[in-house]
């Protein structure tokens, strides 16, 4: 279990909450707006009103006790960025801030955030790679080329095996898992047999994905 602080208790903040609890982390909310900390009560072990700029604030919180904080006061630029500056000049040990735009994210990583979620450009590259392709229901990626994707089994490949589809050699990419009735299979041999019922999660770089499954 991690003892975790979110700063921003909107709609992200609330959500991110929630999961946390739900999974059984410790987790302290604050936000400046006595109506956005109640939304929230249900999901937290404890909950603050006060303004996150203030360091005789932050301080009274015992920031540096917590495993990870979460700023999530993407309606409020300046806020946002002071907060996580002061966070981390009182020695919160990970940072992870939310932005909203371009700037806000370079900002947030030069003030010293340890990770910047962008969810708006995140969920469009998603988008982007979801409905782009013919094949893939979902991805993950890992960094600027590579990510893992879940894909529909081509027609073509019905009834054929792993190693004969050959994907590795042709593609540059890899199948580490089969996906069928709700149950996902990472043991898997290269004799394999595939039909139209499974799905694939399959890791690679961007170009090898689209040109397999383009």
């Amino acid at each position: 279990m991690k003892s975790i602080l979110i700063i921003g208790l909107g709609r992200f903040g609330r959500y991110t909450a929630k999961k946390l609890y739900e999974q059984g982390h410790d987790v302290m909310g604050v936000d400046i707006r006595k109506q956005s900390v109640e939304n929230a009560m249900a999901y937290l072990t404890g909950g603050q009103i006060g303004d996150s700029t203030d360091p005789d604030f932050l301080k009274s919180l015992g920031v540096r006790n917590f495993d990870l904080c979460f700023v999530s006061i993407g309606d409020d630029f300046k806020s946002s960025l002071v907060t996580t500056t002061l966070l981390k000049e009182l020695g919160v040990k990970h940072v992870t801030a939310v932005a909203v735009e371009d700037v806000h994210e370079y900002l947030l990583r030069r003030v010293g955030a340890d990770e910047v979620l962008y969810p708006q450009k995140q969920l469009g590259e998603w988008a982007a790679v979801r409905f782009g392709s013919d094949h893939v229901t979902d991805y993950f990626r890992l960094d600027e080329k590579n990510a893992v994707y879940e894909v529909e089994l081509p027609e073509r490949w019905a009834g054929k095996s792993i190693v004969e589809i050959d994907v590795r050699r042709r593609y540059g990419i890899s199948i580490i898992g089969i996906r069928k009735g709700g149950k996902t299979e990472v043991l898997i041999s290269p004799d394999q047999i595939l039909d139209r019922s499974m799905r694939l999660l399959v890791i690679g770089d961007d170009a090898g994905i689209q040109k397999c499954f383009r």
